[in-house]
């Protein structure tokens, strides 16, 4: 409220100043003191990103007022895209598609002054059935590939619904204790795990699992990550992209 009163003071001082000749005429510009900075945008400017992208933004300092920052973001590709917008804290906003963004296109991104843009890919997208135990994979809407596949087993079921590619791995470790599990329980593992996609930072995974070939395509016996063959696991690693819907279901 100070800062607020003291520009507009400033305002009306320069021009009761012009206006009873008590000195020259200035000219005053008075800066919005409410601006919130933009310190970044992701996708970054050029990235090529999949379809389920979300739009990341991170401010500069804490946001005050959430309504008006959430009313300067604008989502475009020949039109305005629908999102929803949801806060990670005070300086962190995330506006998340609704449905699919348009592949092969440039997407606009408007925080205030600030703009940036990035492309989409084909559309790679991936369907989890877990009752018929398939990964199916299509790209451009096109079917390429149906994999045998093994999802959470009951208690440990796979969450349902459609979520983007957060980040791939050529090799990461599995640790059972990040979701629970004690190595010193009989269901606790520490392995190495490869060709994996994240889903969720609760530590569901698409990946390849040599250890479950007989199960994939007949049950689900995973802890709730998402098994697939080595070699369909390594063409989906080399076809997949950030960004890119993974829809699971029964």
């Amino acid at each position: 409220m100070r800062s607020t009163l003291r520009y507009l003071f400033l305002a009306i001082s320069v021009v009761a100043l012009a206006a009873f000749g008590s000195g020259p005429t200035i000219a005053a510009t008075v800066v919005d003191p409410h601006t919130d900075v933009v310190s970044s945008i992701s996708p970054s400017a050029g990235q090529q990103v999949g379809i389920a992208a979300p739009v990341t933004i991170r401010f500069a300092a804490p946001v005050l007022d959430r309504v008006r920052a959430e009313r300067s973001v604008e989502v475009t590709s020949t039109t305005s895209l629908p999102g929803t917008l949801s806060w990670a804290d005070d300086s962190q906003l995330s506006w998340t598609p609704t449905g699919f963004l348009p592949a092969n296109a440039p997407i606009n991104v408007q925080v205030g002054g600030t703009r940036t843009e990035f492309r989409t890919n084909a559309g790679v997208t991936a369907d989890a059935d877990m009752s018929a135990h398939t990964f199916t994979v299509s790209i451009g809407g096109v079917v390429n590939r149906q994999i045998p596949a093994s999802m959470g087993k009951p208690g440990r079921e796979t969450p349902t619904g459609t979520f983007p590619v957060m980040e791939k791995f050529r090799s990461i470790i599995f640790d059972s204790r990040t979701i629970g599990i004690p190595l010193s329980s009989a269901e606790g593992y520490y392995l190495t795990g490869e060709y994996a996609e994240r889903l969720t930072w609760g530590g569901v995974f698409v990946h390849s699992a040599p250890w479950s070939v007989d199960d994939q395509g007949n049950a689900n016996v995973s802890h709730g990550c998402i098994n697939l063959p080595p070699d369909d696991a390594a063409w989906y690693y080399e076809n997949v992209g950030i960004g890119d819907p993974v829809t699971v279901h029964w």
